[in-house]
């Protein structure tokens, strides 16, 4: 039995669903940041770029395992 298929799909998955509830915090408190300081804008706004970009790392990292794993079989 191959479970290649299943464990290509458990890590692209998780890596989604954390990269997704990653870059929603990232993005709510940028937000709460914005609001209590507008003058800081420009500062919070780069801050939160580079935090998305590094989040959506992990789920890139994790196709390119998946892809491995494919040519592994």
């Amino acid at each position: 039995m191959d479970l290649t298929p299943l464990a290509m799909a458990l890590s692209i998955g998780l890596a989604a669903i954390g990269t997704g509830v990653g870059i929603g915090l990232i993005g709510s408190k940028a937000v709460e940041a914005v609001g209590r300081n507008p003058e800081s804008s420009s500062k919070v706004q780069t801050i939160m770029l580079l935090g998305i970009v590094f989040t959506e790392s992990i789920a890139i990292f994790a196709l390119v395992i998946s892809l491995i794993v494919m040519t592994l079989k």
